[in-house]
C-alpha cells in the first residue's frame, strides 16, 4: 500500500467504525492506507457494536480518547444522542455517520452526503434530475439531503411508506411511496440505501422497474457489483458502485480528522485490499 505504516505507540491516534454486523467493512484497511500516505500517526479499527451496546461503547470511547469514529449502520440515527455537539448540516439531515473528538468534546457530522454527491456528479448533473431513493434509515436521509441540496428533485420509497412520508416532509423531499411504485415513478438517477443485496443477492425493486438510460447507484459497496447493478445494467441503464460513495465519505473523514486533503489513490488501493 502506499506509504509506509509507523510503529503504534502511545502516541498513536485510536480511530475507528461503529457497526453491526462487522464482516463487511472495508473501512480500516483504507483509512489506514491514508494515514500511511499522509504520515499521519493514527491506526483505525472495526467494532462489532449491537445496538444495545452503543451507550457503553461511546463511554469508552471518551475513556479511551478515541479521536474519530465512523459511525456506520443501525447506529447513526441513535449515535445523536451520544454526541456534545452536532454539526448544523448533520443535524439538519438527523444523521451522523463521523464522530470527531474537538477538545474534550465529541462532535458528530455527517460526510455520506458529500459522498453520495460526489459520486454521482461524475455521471450526470444533478441539478434539475428526477431522482428516486429507496430506503427511510440515516443513509437515505444523507442522500436525499444531497441531491436536494444539488437541486434534484427527489422522491423517496421505502417497504414502509410511511417512514418514506416522514423523511420526505422532514427533508423536503417532492413525494414519496412503496417501494413498488418505482415502476410508475418517472427519473433519471435511482439510488438505493436500503441493505438489500449485501448479505444476499437479491434486489430492493423488480427488474421491470429499471429504466434505460437512467443512473443507478447502489450504496451497498459489498459486492460492488449487486444484483441491482447487473440488472440496471441489462435494462440499458448507467451504474456506479458503492464504492465511489465509500470512498468519498470517507476522504472527508480523513479531511476533518487531519486537516489536510485525503489521497484518493490510497483510498481506493485501501478498499482494493483484501
Amino acid at each position: 500500500m502506499s506509504g509506509e505504516r509507523r510503529p503504534v505507540s502511545a502516541r498513536t491516534a485510536l480511530c475507528g467504525i461503529l457497526l453491526h454486523p462487522a464482516g463487511h467493512t472495508r473501512s480500516p484497511a483504507m483509512h489506514d492506507a491514508a494515514y500511511a500516505a499522509l504520515g499521519f500517526d493514527a491506526v483505525y479499527l472495526a467494532f462489532d457494536v449491537p445496538p444495545a451496546g452503543l451507550a457503553d461503547a461511546m463511554r469508552g470511547a471518551r475513556a479511551l480518547g478515541v479521536r474519530q469514529l465512523a459511525i456506520s449502520l443501525p447506529h447513526k440515527q441513535a449515535v445523536m444522542a451520544q454526541v456534545d455537539e452536532i454539526e448544523q448540516t448533520a443535524r439538519r439531515i438527523g444523521a451522523v455517520n463521523t464522530v470527531t473528538r474537538s477538545g474534550d468534546d465529541l462532535v458528530g457530522s455527517n460526510t455520506d452526503w458529500l459522498g453520495a454527491v460526489r459520486a454521482l456528479e461524475s455521471e450526470l448533473p444533478l441539478g434539475g434530475a428526477r431522482a428516486v431513493v429507496l430506503g427511510a434509515g440515516g443513509t437515505a436521509r444523507a442522500v436525499v439531503f444531497g441531491l436536494l441540496e444539488r437541486g434534484a428533485r427527489v422522491r423517496v420509497l421505502n417497504r414502509s411508506p410511511e417512514r418514506a412520508r416522514r423523511l420526505a416532509d422532514e427533508l423536503g423531499a417532492e413525494s414519496a411511496g412503496a417501494l413498488g411504485e418505482l415502476a410508475l415513478a418517472p427519473y433519471d438517477l435511482l439510488v438505493n440505501t436500503t441493505s438489500v443485496g449485501l448479505r444476499e443477492d437479491a434486489s430492493p425493486v423488480d427488474a421491470g422497474a429499471l429504466r434505460a438510460g437512467a443512473v443507478v447507484m447502489d450504496a451497498v459497496y459489498d459486492p460492488e457489483r449487486t444484483r441491482l447493478l447487473r440488472e440496471a445494467e441489462a435494462r440499458g441503464a448507467r451504474t456506479v458502485s458503492g464504492r465511489w460513495m465509500l470512498i468519498h465519505q470517507a476522504a472527508e473523514q480523513v479531511r476533518l480528522l487531519t486537516g489536510q486533503e485525503a489521497p484518493l489513490a490510497a483510498l481506493i488501493e485501501g478498499f482494493e485490499a483484501r
